[in-house]
């Protein structure tokens, strides 16, 4: 990424923000991943106590929806926070994402209070859509064929 001087408020800082940016880019999607990872946990221990929320949401059937919302909270969490398969772990996990803002926003009513995590979650992981990882990822050590 190149940053020019004359666009900053501190040009002085400019050799510490670029010598920082992919470091904070890679801590975000450690944190990301690490995160959905701990909230999917739960979920990986009971791939079916999600059954009756997500057939109420019109997911059916219940026992195929549930299992595959806990495996990707959980381990597109882990792709993600290693930056294996970046794009498609963080594809996947932005559309669980939207959908727990229908949940929030619609299903249940709370409106933008209700859903502002998970409006936040998924601009972060839509993010790593758009972006994928970086050099501090594993897809970056991967070898690339044409």
């Amino acid at each position: 990424m190149s940053i020019r001087n004359e666009h900053l408020v501190f040009p002085a800082l400019a050799p510490l923000y670029r010598s920082t940016h992919d470091l904070a880019e890679t801590l975000l999607r450690v944190v990301a991943g690490g995160f959905l990872v701990i909230h999917g946990a739960g979920k990986i221990v009971d791939p079916f106590g999600a059954v009756d929320m997500v057939e109420g949401l019109g997911f059916y059937p219940g026992v195929f929806w549930s299992p595959l919302l806990a495996a990707t909270e959980f381990f597109g969490g882990i792709l993600l926070a290693i930056g294996l398969l970046t794009r498609p772990a963080a594809f996947a996990v932005t559309i669980v994402l939207l959908v727990t803002v229908y949940f929030h926003w619609i299903q249940i009513g709370e409106g933008f209070s209700g859903a502002e995590k998970s409006l936040l979650w998924s601009a972060m992981t839509l993010y790593f859509v758009i972006r994928g990882g970086n050099a501090h990822s594993v897809d970056a050590r991967l070898p690339r064929t044409v």
